[in-house]
């Protein structure tokens, strides 16, 4: 008979109205979010959430705003059908009085959803409701004295009948706040239950004894209803905290990476800078060092000085590797190394490479085994990134292996059609748990430092990513005090492969005259005239 409340989602709260949730990493947070928590429930005198009754009593409010016509049409039926047993000024007395009690209430309704939400003090309104529902559930109450003396029994079922439609209305109306429903249906409840037990027949204190049972039946769903308004605010509120969160989140990586890109482009600047800055001060230095080196403008008298000179040129080119290693480490991770590729021999950029890196394992005593496959085809890639990646290998192996020791380099072809270099070395060995930082820039093993010559660590780094850029795979495999090897696998799409000839050779069909001239006669040349030739006669 009444129409059902409406619960939206503006009944729950808005991401705005509830409270952010603290988040789980910052613990003090999360204790001052629940001491303010729990300071806010003592001062409102209720154990919900401030922000948790401000919406249960928006809902009760809406519900009511929405019945504002529906209850005192059941009342105005309630006091016609009365009118049958009870005299007519009884009924709509009471009348009046129920419709007054639901006006106050309805401007009360109105009022509370006017104020700002801020300056809405939960705790006065909810007190206010509850007495306002109070003189709703006496007015309503007040139908058990309609026609008292009359004594008709269809009076007394009447009664029980309008108590059970009214408690299960309130109930879906008033269920958001308990202390309002209690305040609504208790006196209606007591008044019916007078009136049964004032008629002292067996009959009518059943009656009263099952609208009790009644009473009792529609708190214990209308608790229900509270419970479950309350979860669903509840996880209204985490939703909301939530997404407020990955919102900061996301306002958090997207300063982050600003700030990323804006340190990227300083670096670029910064390098770009410095690589001009650094290079041509540095290109003087070694080439005055090298002619003083050199005494290409004549002897030095003294040994000191040219053995200085000799030192200044080695940890200029020292410097210089590290530059250009840097800058070129700078352009792939930024991915503006450009590839400029070219048929290229990889065994020969192999071979070319160990020319240049013999002294030095000769001066060593390391002994350097090379097995090529001398069949392989050439592979399409920038021959300047393929000679990088063998000489920081080979010149790594040479680095690592120790006086007297073995250095095994293989160049074959792989089952899947694509080719291999493996560089093997007798070195200390990388530990399994460093070869991530090893792979990093600037990371070297720890027996490394007792056993190697200076370096800067990008080597592997650089031959990683020249080797991604190529699409092929880079493998590291070391066992401590055993040696390591590094295998650096190229696709087979970076293999160049002969085409099959369109025609078979001696067969081509452009050497063979056409059908209709194969059965003509052939003429050369005599003295100015045409004679047949002797196999046409």
């Amino acid at each position: 008979m009444a129409d059902a409340p409406t619960m939206t989602a503006h009944d729950y709260g808005s991401a705005e109205e509830a409270e952010p949730r603290p988040r789980t990493k910052d613990p003090r947070a999360q204790s001052q979010a629940q001491l303010r928590d729990m300071r806010a429930r003592l001062a409102q005198g209720s154990t919900i959430k401030p922000e948790f009754e401000y919406e249960l009593l928006s809902m009760f409010a809406r519900n009511e705003l929405s019945a504002r016509v529906t209850l005192p049409l059941l009342a105005l039926i309630f006091s016609l059908a009365s009118m049958f047993w009870a005299p007519m000024l009884q009924a709509s007395a009471w009348l009046a009085m129920v419709i007054s009690a639901k006006f106050f209430m309805i401007a009360a309704c109105r009022s509370f959803l006017a104020e700002p939400r801020g300056k809405t003090p939960v705790g006065q309104w909810r007190r206010r409701f509850t007495w306002l529902e109070l003189g709703n559930g006496v007015a309503w109450g007040g139908i058990a004295v309609v026609g008292l003396e009359a004594g008709d029994a269809a009076s007394h079922v009447f009664m029980l009948a309008s108590l059970i439609v009214l408690l299960a209305i309130r109930m879906t109306f008033a269920s958001a706040v308990m202390s309002i429903l209690y305040a609504g249906t208790i006196p209606m409840t007591l008044a019916i239950v007078a009136r049964l037990l004032m008629q002292g027949h067996p009959f009518y204190l059943a009656m009263a004894a099952m609208a009790i049972g009644l009473h009792v039946y529609f708190i214990f769903l209308a608790k229900g209803l509270n419970s479950t308004s309350l979860a669903m605010l509840e996880f209204r509120a985490e939703k909301d905290a939530l997404i407020a969160e990955i919102e900061e989140e996301k306002a958090i990586s997207d300063e982050a990476r600003r700030r990323a890109e804006s340190a990227n482009l300083a670096k670029s600047r910064f390098l770009a800078t410095m690589s001009h800055e650094l290079r041509t001060p540095l290109n003087a230095i070694l080439g005055f060092s090298e002619v003083m080196k050199s005494e290409l403008l004549g002897r030095m008298e003294n040994d000191n000085y040219k053995e200085y000179a000799g030192n200044i040129h080695e940890s200029g080119k020292h410097l210089l590797q590290l530059i250009n290693e840097i800058l070129d480490l700078s352009r792939i991770e930024a991915g503006r190394y450009e590839l400029h590729e070219e048929p290229v021999r990889l065994t020969e950029v192999v071979q070319d490479c160990l020319r240049l890196l013999t002294l030095r394992a000769e001066s060593k005593g390391l002994q350097v085994d090379a097995d090529f496959d001398r069949s392989l085809g050439q592979l399409w890639a920038d021959e300047r990134a393929i000679r990088q990646i063998c000489l920081n290998l080979i010149t790594n192996a040479l680095k690592f292996t120790p006086r007297g020791g073995r250095v095994d380099i293989t160049v074959r072809n792989t089952p899947e059609g694509g080719q291999i270099l493996s560089v093997k070395d007798t070195g200390p060995g990388i530990p399994k748990e460093e070869i991530p930082k090893v792979m990093q820039a600037f990371g070297q093993g720890s027996l490394a430092h007792h056993t190697a010559e200076g370096g800067t660590g990008l080597g592997l780094p650089i031959v990683q990513n020249l080797v991604e850029l190529h699409g092929g795979s880079f493998e590291l495999l070391s066992e401590l005090r055993k040696g390591t090897e590094a295998i650096v696998t190229l696709p087979p799409g970076r293999v160049l492969r002969p085409m099959p000839p369109l025609q078979p050779l001696g067969q081509e069909r452009h050497r063979q005259p056409p059908a209709a001239m194969r059965g003509a006669p052939r003429w050369r040349s005599m003295s100015g005239a045409f004679a047949q030739s002797p196999a046409d006669r």
